[in-house]
């Protein structure tokens, strides 16, 4: 899962760098502003990979594939039905997002041309992230790999080949990512149907369309949104107040915020193992796997945090040389570079935690952490810290990771008091 995680924000280097090459900031302003505005959109409906997960690992941990089953083909059509009415609401989402974060006159005009193609793909991209929460489920990590492989792939041959090849520019970028997308899904259908014929798990149940089913799936996801909503939240906050900060700064975030998905994606690889496993072990009431899975998860996560953080102090300077030639964006990124050195040790706690909770389905228990570190950390920080410039919002995004890492903790630990399979921690070894 770390190989196939780390793909995506490959896709977002390669793109910040084609793009990056073409010589004004503004250039990357519109692909920053929007990639943000498809990507909120994308990551707002995350619930449909990660309630998918958590339910489906509890119905393998019941042996019981019919149901995992009939959860993905109810996952799927709530991913297709979704992605049509937002395609359908385009314009409306374009204008929202514009008058939110208040771009330069020429950061806007890329913007629109980015966008108002690239979301021509958010159907498929929707349904990939639900068939890539299922295969999770199913302790099925290699079927991801190959898809997010061979879809990001295809965005980086198609983004050096239209853009640079053809010039297309902006329009060539999101056409790389609409094609990949649509290219991804046929991908997707063809591991599914190996999978399942492998695991003789053919035809779909009958009754896959149950009410019952789809307002637990709901319910699940409900949680989840209103999550995924508050943390989108913070990033259209970040955007807009770097906007407000002019094109140098926006373009400069633009690129650390490429820092934060590489370390998002390979943290998520342990934060995914801890979905498939804490729900395996949970739908098996298996206290001692329970235990085990998050320990090793832990281990190893905070391993990894070491790894990204020696490796954004030593090659950071050369990866944002890499990203854009634009000399006052590369002197302003590197002036930030610290903040997101050091961001590993930080945020590494909540990415594992919301792993546990996903495997657990307590997914109110997410929503109400993540509201807590918007409305305690984020927000209050970004009012405080407001003309300290850069330095003070980047200090707010600090603030907003203690807390939710923080509140995840203690929730959790509470939470396992009910669990009554749950044997005590071994004395020399609590979690």
């Amino acid at each position: 899962m770390i190989l196939s995680n780390v793909t995506v924000p490959l896709v977002g280097l390669v793109d910040t760098a084609v793009i990056g090459h073409l010589g004004a900031a503004h250039y990357l302003g519109a692909v920053a502003v929007g990639s943000l505005l498809y990507t909120f959109l994308v990551w707002v409906l995350g619930f449909l990979r990660m309630g998918t997960t958590g339910l489906v690992a509890q119905a393998y941990g019941r042996s019981d594939p019919a149901a995992s089953l009939r959860i993905l083909a109810q996952a799927a059509l709530l991913a297709a039905s979704l992605g049509l009415v937002l395609l359908l609401a385009r314009h409306w989402v374009l204008a929202a997002g514009i008058y939110w974060i208040q771009p330069s006159e020429a950061v806007e005009a890329g913007t629109a041309s980015y966008f108002l193609i690239r979301i021509h793909g958010l159907p498929a991209a929707l349904c990939n992230i639900a068939i890539v929460g299922w295969f999770l489920g199913v302790h099925n990590a290699r079927s991801p790999l190959a898809l997010l492989l061979f879809t990001n792939i295809v965005n980086v041959l198609l983004d050096l080949l239209l853009v640079l090849g053809l010039d297309w520019g902006l329009a060539g970028a999101a056409w790389a990512s609409l094609l990949s997308d649509w290219l991804g899904l046929a991908l997707a259908a063809v591991l599914v149907w190996r999978h399942c014929r492998r695991q003789r798990m053919l035809p779909l149940p009958p009754g896959w369309f149950s009410m019952e089913g789809l307002v637990q799936l709901l319910r699940v996801n409900g949680d989840i949104f209103i999550r995924t909503l508050a943390l989108e939240m913070v990033f259209l906050l970040f955007t807009r107040r770097g906007a407000e900060m002019g094109d140098v700064i926006l373009a400069a975030n633009a690129v650390l915020l490429n820092f934060l998905l590489i370390m998002a994606s390979g943290l998520d690889g342990f934060a995914n193992a801890a979905e498939a496993l804490v729900g395996r072990a949970i739908g098996a009431r298996d206290g001692a796997g329970y235990r085990q899975s998050l320990r090793a998860c832990a281990i190893w996560s905070l391993l990894a945090s070491l790894v990204f953080l020696a490796g954004f102090a030593l090659f950071g300077g050369a990866i944002i040389g890499l990203m854009t030639n634009v000399g006052p964006v590369i002197t302003a990124a590197r002036n930030f570079l610290p903040y997101v050195t050091l961001l590993p040790l930080v945020a590494v706690w909540s990415y594992l935690l919301d792993g546990v909770f996903i495997g657990a389905t307590l997914t109110r228990d997410m929503r109400n952490a993540m509201v807590l570190a918007l409305l305690l950390g984020f927000l209050p920080l970004l009012y405080l810290t407001a003309s300290w410039g850069n330095h003070g919002l980047w200090l707010a995004f600090y603030g907003f990771m203690v807390i939710r890492g923080l509140s995840l903790y203690l929730l959790l630990r509470h939470r396992e008091k009910s669990f009554s399979w749950l044997p005590e921690p071994h004395p020399s070894r609590p979690l």
